[in-house]
């Protein structure tokens, strides 16, 4: 029998200086619960993570302009930092590890200059420093340019195209009902957009025969989270497309059939992020979904099939959660190793491992995560909070 392998692709991040967050550095299993107050920074860890994302999808300049540009993005304090940094562990699928590092400086007028960049998988490597490559890989190499990313170019490279792929296909959700109810332009379903507007192309790729199993698997958890519904199909309109669901009706042998502008807010966005978790499919395309509270808009009983679907999805594809739902940990089996707690405190992000008093009850099951999150006992390690003037983002030596 194969060994299944792991889900884990990324094993640590560390971000230095990104909005509020002023260092953290810890390691990522397969299921991975951030959890702390509304506007403790969660939601600033994982933008951290899509702003790779989109940094290679499109570019370092459009990513920091969705932001509000570098001034919004780097933290601000009285030491006024005006570098941030991000720095990536990672296993690929082919079982290579590597690193993915680099540090983007402000300039005035709201300019920016990516001051260094690394990046190391197997035995290659490249160092970039403000436009000018100090590592190069072999004989020829791409150009740089100070103000985008190197890895856009050196994926044209063979030994770094896996590692553009997978830190481009990272998917990351706040879903939007409001998009999901507009008719949606086709596309080929790759990977669900952040707010799922392209969600009836996805569900036209679980159609296919290959992805059968998976679509089922999320009917059965729609089903259990919302009574009634027994099944649902991508629909062509026009040259537009939506979503038909199937839903029982009383005193109607046969279940009738809505559009997606007819369902609530909590159906659609329980799909989105149903298929959102079990989009990677068997090739794994998506290496890491990361969920912005999905527990938003649904009934607390839920909470416990939603956790269910994200333990199983888990298995398959790295899931990153963040959340303040005590009903969604309200289960023995989530531990302390799930659990990274966040907190702010004058405007400064704090996220660790739990500490030790959570860690203890946890151990001896005298309480469950949900019920700790209730009394406010999830709080972060003080001993594993990083010192940012200690935190390390590059490789010592030539880089």
């Amino acid at each position: 029998m194969t060994e299944q392998r792991s889900p884990v692709f990324l094993t640590r991040v560390a971000l230095k200086n990104y909005r509020s967050i002023a260092a953290c550095d810890f390691s990522l299993g397969p299921l991975t619960f951030l959890v702390g107050a509304n506007g403790s920074g969660k939601s600033n860890f994982l933008d951290a993570l899509r702003l790779v994302t989109d940094s290679l999808l499109s570019s370092l300049d459009h990513a920091l302009r969705e932001r509000g540009g570098i001034q919004e993005v780097r933290r601000r304090s009285s030491g006024h930092p005006t570098n941030f940094g991000v720095r990536l562990s990672f296993l690929l699928k082919d079982g290579r590890s590597g690193t993915f590092a680099f540090e983007v400086g402000a300039r005035p007028r709201g300019e920016f200059v990516v001051k260094q960049e690394e990046c190391s998988v197997g035995q290659d490597r490249y160092v970039v420093r403000e436009g000018n490559l100090v590592h190069p890989v072999g004989g020829v190499f791409p150009p740089v340019v100070a103000d985008r990313l190197y890895l856009v170019n050196a994926a044209g490279l063979p030994q770094f195209r896996p590692v553009f792929d997978a830190l481009s296909h990272m998917g990351f959700y706040n879903i939007n009902p409001a998009q999901i109810r507009k008719l949606q332009s086709p596309d080929r379903g790759d990977v669900l957009a952040r707010d799922g507007a392209n969600l009836a192309s996805l569900v036209g790729r679980l159609e296919r025969a290959d992805s059968a199993a998976l679509k089922e698997r999320v009917a059965e958890y729609l089903a259990q989270v919302v009574p009634g519904v027994v099944g649902f199909e991508q629909k062509r309109v026009g040259h537009m497309e939506t979503i038909e669901f199937r839903q029982t009706v009383e005193a109607s042998a046969d279940a009738w059939r809505f559009p997606a502008i007819n369902m609530s807010d909590g159906t659609l966005r329980v799909l989105a992020v149903l298929v959102g978790l079990f989009q990677a499919g068997a090739d794994r395309r998506v290496p890491l979904v990361g969920l912005e509270e999905p527990e938003t808009a649904l009934h607390p009983a839920a909470a416990g099939v939603l956790r269910d679907c994200i333990v199983e999805a888990s298995r398959g594809v790295q899931v990153i959660v963040t959340s303040h739902s005590a009903e969604l940990l309200d289960d023995t089996k989530v531990t302390d190793e799930q659990l990274r707690a966040v907190e702010a405190t004058g405007g400064r992000t704090k996220i660790a491992r739990v500490d030790e008093a959570a860690r203890s009850a946890l151990h001896e099951r005298l309480y469950t995560a949900g019920e700790l999150l209730r009394a406010n006992q999830l709080l972060p390690d003080a001993n594993a909070v990083v010192d940012p003037h200690q935190l390390r983002l590059f490789d010592e030596g030539e880089a």
